[in-house]
């Protein structure tokens, strides 16, 4: 449903200082300059909350030691002398912090049986012999959602940072060959070494972190280590002549540890840029028909209104709304008679109306969303909803968050459509793209625009 919005965003104060409730075509000061300029996304980590940045240390799951990142294997061993726990493919890991807080957090909430697979070793030795081991491994359709979500967290951050390394004109750095230095961007130090010395690392858009990447390659060259043999000489003369002479003006492409400055390593799960380059040239070479009996569909969950519990089904999330937050959102469904699209319109007000962290209930505004839900729930607002006229406006047929799943599990029957009809609504059809200038121009959402007062 991604689509222009004109939404408003959060600001700061208390309270409004009219007090007044908006009614239809009414827009105030106050919200005329809440401009989301930036799509919104709600959080999307399995279970709940959005994964926050690791301490910096790592606890363990199941006591209070904890150990600098530094020492993983430490921790890993102690969770397995110490707690019989072992987890599977820790190297495709993409971020072991965060993994390890997610999981911590689960197993306080739940057995840790409930999620691991339990290995009995000694079985046929007498009963007190015998020892239970936990694997935490991707087979847990939980683990491997978690796994591949810090893995595309990874590769988003890695991409905006290639990003700025490419547009980046404040680049210097001094050719490892003949000292030479350069200012501007990277791919003209890049491009110099391997034009003049033949020292090819290869395109400069494939590279990431390029200055930490010089400067491993500039410590293995003081250190007197050959690049591609990686052998040590005596001292830098007799390293250059060798590296000359056996053509070893290239990194070793065995080496794991350059893995880390190449974007294709961060492409795929738990792959390298072999995997992925001979799959890559095997589907060239033979190409084959699409087959999907593989397929597997993660079920969607959808974000609570005014919390950021998840649901995968909208049945169970309409239950905690009710529990938790007094917000029966089918029995308002049903009293006023909401088609699909009046649904959608009311949650994307909600959305809205959180978002600015503005009760809509008496349009008191708060400095955090949890004193607005402390508020909402002492209060019991969340289901004082404003005049219909309020929040049924054209503006909330646009999403305030790009991603909102709950948007998709909205039920739009057979019976939506009639009462669509009885109603008097005007069913929203989509315009023709192809022409965009003639559309600006043209397009009803011009015309509903200006009626509302919401023209630029």
């Amino acid at each position: 449903m991604a689509a222009p919005r004109a939404h408003g965003a959060a600001s700061g104060g208390e309270e409004d200082a009219d007090g007044d409730r908006s009614g239809a075509g009414v827009v105030s000061n106050e919200d005329s300059k809440d401009c989301i300029l930036e799509p919104l996304s709600l959080p999307e980590s399995p279970g709940g909350a959005r994964l926050g940045e690791g301490p910096p240390s790592v606890p363990c799951l199941s006591c209070g030691e904890r150990f600098p990142p530094a020492e993983q294997d430490q921790l890993l061993k102690h969770m397995i002398i110490e707690h019989k726990i072992v987890i599977a493919d820790v190297k495709l890991i993409a971020d072991f912090q965060r993994y390890i807080l997610y999981w911590r957090r689960r197993f306080a909430e739940q057995p840790i049986t409930d999620f691991c697979s339990v290995i009995r070793i000694n079985s046929t030795a007498p009963l007190e012999e015998q020892d239970n081991y936990f694997l935490l491994c991707d087979v847990l359709p939980e683990d491997r959602v978690l796994r591949e979500e810090l893995q595309k967290q990874k590769l988003e951050g890695i991409l905006e940072q290639q990003q700025r390394e490419r547009e980046d004109e404040s680049f210097h750095g001094v050719c490892m060959f003949c000292s030479e230095e350069f200012l501007g961007n990277r791919s003209v130090l890049l491009n110099h070494m391997a034009r003049e010395h033949a020292f090819n690392i290869g395109l400069p858009d494939n590279i990431v972190n390029c200055r930490e990447f010089l400067r491993t390659l500039q410590r293995k060259l003081d250190n007197l280590q050959c690049l591609y043999c990686e052998k040590t000489f005596r001292d830098k003369s007799t390293l250059k002549d060798h590296m000359r002479k056996k053509q070893h003006r290239r990194i070793n492409p065995k080496n794991s540890e350059y893995d880390q400055f190449y974007v294709i390593n961060y492409l795929e799960l738990g792959k390298s840029w072999e995997q992925v380059q001979s799959e890559d040239d095997r589907e060239l070479l033979e190409p084959q028909e699409e087959d999907w009996s593989g397929w597997e569909e993660h079920p969607v969950r959808a974000v609570c209104l005014f919390c950021e519990k998840q649901a995968d089904t909208i049945e169970k999330l309409c239950v905690h709304m009710q529990d938790a937050h007094r917000f029966d959102l089918l029995k308002i469904k049903a009293e006023l008679g909401l088609n699909f699209y009046q649904q959608v319109k009311l949650v994307n007000f909600i959305r809205r109306q959180v978002y600015q962290r503005r009760c809509y209930g008496c349009r008191r505004r708060f400095a955090s969303r949890a004193d607005l839900r402390a508020h909402m729930e002492e209060a019991q607002h969340a289901p004082l909803l404003p005049d219909r006229r309020t929040w049924d406006q054209p503006e909330y047929y646009f999403p305030t968050y790009e991603n909102d799943s709950l948007l998709c599990t909205l039920s739009d029957s057979e019976g939506d459509l009639t009462g669509q009809e009885q109603n008097g609504n005007v069913t929203v059809i989509s315009e023709d793209t192809s022409e965009l200038h003639a559309l600006k121009r043209s397009s009803v959402l011009n015309q509903l625009l200006r009626q509302e007062g919401l023209t630029h």
